[in-house]
């Protein structure tokens, strides 16, 4: 009895000073209210933790009486610590945890006209920020192609050996099919087009939106793969300088100046570049591998706070290029033009912009028009072709936060004249105008489906009208996984404005007859798995998978007449589609972040029963890249991308190839140094064949699947004030 009690005495001591208690949570975003899982919860000064789960809630057991401190750290968000007095009387706490600094942004696509963030938009976007803008600044500042060209899913062609020209495609479909917007407004279509990416200085971008299938009926005509939105910084409270010195091993040099800055009642950003290259010749064939460049670029841009839900914007973009390659005997000794072969490219670009917004509680107004003006000289030896577009946009739109979701309604006008100032007779001048109306309905239901909706009508004066639907739906089956699938229709209005063409320097090519060529039409569909989940309580991993297909009717194509000895376009009897996976791996611990990106893309063009695949189109591409990242202080980063094999358009299947690159970054209190290996194994054409053939007066140029310009090392120094 006596030792009964004895332990009873002692259990009782213990339970009053080692007294066991629990407390009960969620943990949320500070700033979305997310809820997050995986969240790691210690009590400091013991072993004794848990995590959330996918509600976001934890118990944490075990608590000792008296005053404690417990841990909560996440990755990506700021360690947070709290002190307690236990026993506690609160049967549920809520902690909100800080995202780091470059996360304290949600992202918004504009591109898709909502207000919602991208994890909640129906229609699949993507997005390149932030980091990942700044890392391929320090890699390429001169412009966007190496940007879009490292994306899963897409492909930047060069269209010239001499004047290295580019265009992009979206799932195997040629760049005419994409619309490349600079925030919301259409400015490199047409004429442009085949310029716009090499012209294209980064250094002003917050962020690039990438819409992958049918968009015709967000933006018109000529979204058949997709859209392309450049997102330009705007001006904040805190003033933003930054300064841009880069020199490549190629003698190529890049200055670019940036500054923004909000003050009480306006707003002001601009950007200005120079970009110069010297003529490189890689391969000693004494033909230009980089052609010789001279480009100057000025972006400003004022904003206009008459209060806050009335804003007025103005903008410009001013740009003069002369890009000059061939034989090195014309650049560099400025022989004879006539007895070399040469091509020079002189142009002048200009558009100026103005928006205004209104934002209501529960509505919301814009109008937008933009004029653009370009102007290029295309020279080749006894060759000239010469020209100036004037294009416009205008539009209206409307929208309204309602119980049946949010609604919104626009009309738009888009107008082009090219007026061709050639010495020929055939002139390819014309003008073209369509009008538009859209509405488009977003609608959440059941907290798991969002219902995205559109139709848009427009009529062209040449080809007529153009029904458009459109309908996405986003499925959150799990907070860790998602899904959406969508599809929509498109058209494109026929143009000389194609690769082929472009390739052909448009010479010996009758204007569009439209007596026998149709608008192309087009349908098709998307359906993605999103997954993201975190294991062994520290590896963020995510993964997207994208199942594509895109059928194109009354294709456009350029037809070689043996009779007039003229190529002239025609509508294809048949049709074209493109069909294919996109899979997308991201891993991340503490500072190692590794993505991988792979493509299958099977393009083919049908007719009579039989089909063909498409030339210069691999169907394998992927992409890996690791990044070590001390945050404000150090950046390492290695990539490797690998281009399956390739058909060119005489049949003839050429090799597969890699590409590997090796970039450093240090950061110092207001400026970085940076150092970039690209291609640094040399890959290059000229190793596989020669890349012309015949005399250096007249020569025929192979088709090109891979890259010309070989190892480039480039350096500089980025500050920012």
């Amino acid at each position: 009895m006596i030792r009964n009690l004895i332990l009873l005495s002692v259990f009782m001591l213990s339970t009053l000073v080692y007294s066991q208690n629990k407390i009960n949570g969620f943990v949320v975003d500070k700033h979305s209210s997310e809820k997050l899982l995986g969240v790691n919860i210690i009590l400091l000064g013991s072993s004794n933790g848990t995590t959330t789960d996918i509600n976001g809630q934890f118990t944490l057991t075990d608590i000792p009486n008296g005053k404690q401190k417990i841990l909560f750290s996440y990755i990506g968000y700021k360690e947070f610590t709290i002190e307690l007095a236990f026993p506690y009387s609160n049967n549920l706490l809520k902690f909100e945890l800080e995202p780091q600094a470059e996360e304290l942004e949600e992202i918004f696509v504009n591109a898709t006209r909502s207000s919602r963030t991208i994890d909640n938009e129906a229609t699949r976007a993507e997005v390149i920020a932030g980091e990942e803008i700044d890392e391929k600044i320090s890699m390429d500042p001169s412009n966007i192609s190496m940007m879009l060209n490292e994306s899963t899913g897409i492909q930047v062609q060069q269209t010239s050996a001499s004047s290295a020209n580019n265009t992009f495609r979206i799932q195997g479909l040629d760049g005419r099919y994409t619309q490349l917007l600079k925030d919301g407004y259409p400015l490199y279509g047409g004429f442009s087009g085949s310029l716009s990416l090499v012209q294209i200085p980064p250094l002003d971008l917050k962020q690039i939106e990438i819409i992958k299938g049918s968009s015709s009926t967000l933006y018109g005509g000529g979204a058949i793969a997709g859209l392309i939105n450049l997102s330009s910084k705007m001006p904040q409270d805190e003033r933003e300088i930054s300064l841009l010195v880069n020199a490549t091993s190629a003698m190529g040099l890049d200055l670019s100046g940036f500054y923004s800055q909000k003050f009480e009642n306006y707003g002001v950003t601009v950007l200005a570049s120079r970009n110069t290259q010297k003529v490189y010749d890689n391969n000693d064939d004494n033909f230009s591998d980089i052609p010789q460049i001279e480009r100057y670029t000025i972006n400003p841009k004022f904003l206009f706070y008459f209060d806050k839900r009335k804003t007025l914007e103005i903008a410009g973009s001013f740009s003069t290029e002369k890009r000059l390659g061939g034989n090195l005997e014309v650049i560099e000794n400025r022989s004879n033009h006539n007895n070399y072969y040469f091509e020079e490219n002189i142009s002048n670009r200009y558009s100026l912009q103005m928006g205004y917004n209104y934002r209501g509680e529960d509505d919301y107004f814009t109008f937008k028009n933009s004029l653009g003006f370009f102007e290029r000289e295309l020279s080749l030896p006894n060759y000239l072709f010469s020209g100036e577009q004037i294009s416009s946009f205008s539009e209206a739109v409307y929208k309204l936060s309602a119980a049946t979701g949010d609604w919104l309604i626009g009309l738009n006008l888009t107008t082009e004249r090219f007026n061709d100032r050639s010495k020929i007779n055939y002139k390819k001048s014309y003008t073209d105008l369509t009008a538009g109306l859209f509405i488009q309905n977003s609608y959440d239901f059941l907290n798991i489906y969002s219902l995205e909706m559109g139709l848009r009508l427009d009529y062209n004066k040449d080809y007529g009208l153009f029904p458009l639907p459109r309908i996405n739906l986003l499925v959150k089956i799990t907070p860790e996984l998602s899904s959406r699938i969508g599809g929509g229709f498109g058209y494109k209005i026929p143009s000389i404005f194609t690769e082929k063409s472009d390739e052909l320097a448009f010479r010996n090519i009758l204007p569009i007859d439209k007596d026998i060529t149709k608008a192309e039409k087009s349908y098709g569909f998307n359906l993605d798995i999103n997954y993201t989940t975190i294991l062994f309580d520290e590896l963020v991993f995510s993964f997207n998978n994208l199942f594509f297909y895109t059928r194109i009717i009354d294709p456009l194509f350029l037809d070689y007449n043996q009779t007039n000895k003229f190529f002239e376009f025609m509508t294809f009897n048949g049709f074209n589609d493109t069909k294919g996976i996109e899979t997308n791996v991201k891993l991340s611990i503490d500072r190692y972040k590794l993505f991988a990106g792979y493509t299958f893309t099977d393009v083919n063009t049908h007719s009579n029963g039989a089909s063909s695949s498409f030339p210069l189109t691999p169907k394998h591409r992927l992409g890996i890249v690791l990044i070590y990242e001390i945050h404000e202080n150090l950046r390492i980063g290695l990539e490797a991308y690998y281009t399956g094999k390739q058909t060119l358009s005489s049949g003839i299947n050429v090799t597969d190839y890699w590409i590997n690159g090796l970039m450093i970054e240090k950061k110092f209190n207001k400026f970085s140094l940076f150092l970039n290996f690209e291609n640094i194994f040399d890959t290059r054409q000229s190793k596989y064949g020669a890349l012309f053939t015949g005399s250096p007066e007249a020569p025929s140029f192979a088709e090109i699947y891979a890259p010309t310009d070989g190892r480039i090392i480039n350096g500089g120094i980025k500050f920012n004030f």
